[in-house]
């Protein structure tokens, strides 16, 4: 009989190894970057929307994972599902047979989703994706898909040929037969459409680079142009869906707008068990599995595992219990408000914009002579430093977590758990006003960093 594993001992005695097993064994730029701009933090738990260090200095987090954290760190509903559920000792996975958990899980989240009517569960965002993709072009039988400019829909082979970034692209020809066009330009979809081989588009209602939002009514009547050329919708919500708009999917926000495929992913999770989702239209579903022959033309090895469905039924109790939702709009309004009203303050802030608990903050060229010339400086060593030189100081002197939004990008994107307050509002907006106020008399955490940028410590 093996042994007992001692997880706690384990990371007790090689945590302060961390930083060097991952530049000898996993991606070595990460701890260097890391190092660089003053994040290698040891964090040593984490409750809510809250992290701590070995000191009990607690940090606040406005980045929830890249969003995965809607409910904040280890909810104890959540866990306590998990635990069960591996408590049940559950004949998982057998292949050949239908289990409870996935079907009720299906049932409930489409519940939120009036229109669609099927579910596929994978284990990511980007899987999520694939099998859109993959669905969208059998269902219709043709191969390219659209996209717009700048997006981003995963890193595997054929979510990264809808991505918009060059840098993540780069290297890895051939993708899958695409083209990009701008978020909110008809005229180019039209375009593109009059070709005939256009399976479907595929759109984040916001854009997680820049948190750039689709203009009111386009997605409805892109939806319309594509079903008059046999062509599909899909809405990318692996980042913006789950409550974190406002509403369950930010497509909701368009009155009426039913898309044929939406992805979904991160929040779903409760962040304890990875877990994608595809939801779409049943005639699709029906066409892709469209006998017993093809039963299994599209699977996941750990799709619909018993602790994911577990943790995703536990997260959409909570939501409805504890009014998530509800608080990421009336929380995320409250928050835009009170930064909307520092634009006007500080010649630096250019915009502030999103919904619910997705928000950028933009900065731009400034008037004053003294200012533009550190801003001209700036720029002129990497566009997008800018930004990083709020987001240091941020974390080293105010503990607070956050990120710039896409390389090359002035603007900060705030996607907290869906769980901060109104105390959390007032910690962020203290900390940025100060640094705004530091910024704009030339002094500071941040312009110190700013120098080192400009020698060209970061490339």
């Amino acid at each position: 009989m093996a042994e007992s594993f001692d997880l706690a001992a384990l990371l007790a005695e090689r945590g302060p190894e961390r930083y060097e097993l991952h530049a000898k064994y996993l991606n070595p730029q990460l701890p260097r970057m890391l190092h660089t701009i003053g994040f290698d933090k040891y964090y040593e738990r984490a409750a809510g929307p809250y992290f701590y260090d070995a000191e009990g200095n607690e940090y606040l987090d406005m980045l929830a994972g890249f969003g995965i954290f809607a409910l904040g760190r280890h909810h104890p509903v959540v866990r306590a599902a998990v635990q069960q559920v591996m408590d049940l000792d559950l004949p998982d996975l057998t292949r050949f047979e239908c289990p409870t958990l996935p079907g009720l899980l299906a049932e409930k989240l489409l519940s939120y989703t009036p229109g669609l009517e099927r579910v596929f569960f994978g284990n990511s965002g980007t899987e999520a994706v694939e099998t859109a993709l993959k669905f969208a072009r059998y269902a219709t039988g043709k191969k390219r898909v659209l996209y717009c400019d700048h997006a981003f829909h995963g890193l595997t082979t054929g979510s990264l040929s809808v991505n918009g970034e060059s840098g993540f692209r780069k290297g890895f020809d051939p993708l899958l037969p695409d083209t990009a066009i701008p978020l909110g330009d008809l005229g180019a979809l039209r375009k593109e459409l009059k070709r005939g081989d256009v399976a479907a588009l595929i759109v984040e209602p916001i854009q997680g680079k820049g948190v750039t939002i689709a203009p009111t009514g386009w997605m409805s009547a892109a939806q319309a142009l594509l079903h008059e050329h046999k062509a599909l919708l899909i809405c990318d919500e692996v980042q913006t869906g789950i409550g974190r708009t406002g509403d369950f999917f930010a497509y909701q926000h368009e009155e009426g707008l039913v898309p044929d495929l939406v992805c979904a992913a991160k929040a779903l999770s409760g962040g304890y068990v990875p877990i994608g989702a595809t939801l779409g239209k049943s005639w699709i579903f029906d066409k892709v599995y469209s006998s017993m022959d093809r039963v299994l033309v599209h699977s996941a090895s750990f799709g619909s595992n018993a602790q994911a469905m577990a943790a995703g039924l536990a997260t959409l109790h909570v939501m409805e219990q504890e009014k998530v939702v509800e608080n990421a709009r009336a929380v995320g309004d409250l928050f835009r408000e009170r930064l909307a009203a520092l634009v006007d303050e500080y010649e630096l802030l250019a915009d502030v914009r999103g919904r619910g608990l997705m928000i950028g903050i933009e900065f731009g060229r400034p008037k004053s002579l003294k200012l533009r010339t550190s801003w001209t400086a700036v720029q002129a060593a990497r566009k997008g430093l800018f930004a990083q030189m709020v987001v240091v100081p941020l974390l080293q002197k105010y503990r607070i977590l956050t990120q710039v939004s896409g390389d090359h990008l002035e603007v900060i994107k705030l996607i907290p758990p869906l769980v901060v307050t109104e105390r959390d509002v007032d910690t962020f907006v203290r900390a940025f006003t100060e640094i705004m106020d530091e910024a704009h008399h030339g002094s500071g955490l941040m312009w110190d960093f700013g120098k080192t940028l400009v020698k060209g410590a970061v490339r």
